[in-house]
């Protein structure tokens, strides 16, 4: 019997869009935003998403 295997894409998972990327970010602290001193889920954003957080967290999102 022979086992076929699909390879699985190489990178790590957008958990915002989804994405397959060869890296993401966590911004754990920054100025007046400390994620380590509240329990919560860890999430990793492609660059993107990253920068489209950033955005509207600074309130600079433009929409």
């Amino acid at each position: 019997m022979t086992e076929t295997r699909t390879a699985e894409p190489a990178g790590m998972r957008c958990d915002f869009c989804g994405e397959t990327v060869a890296s993401v970010r966590r911004v754990a602290i920054d100025e007046g935003y400390d994620r380590l001193l509240k329990p919560h889920k860890e999430q990793y954003a492609c660059p993107t998403c990253s920068e489209k957080k950033d955005r509207e967290r600074l309130g600079a999102s433009g929409s």
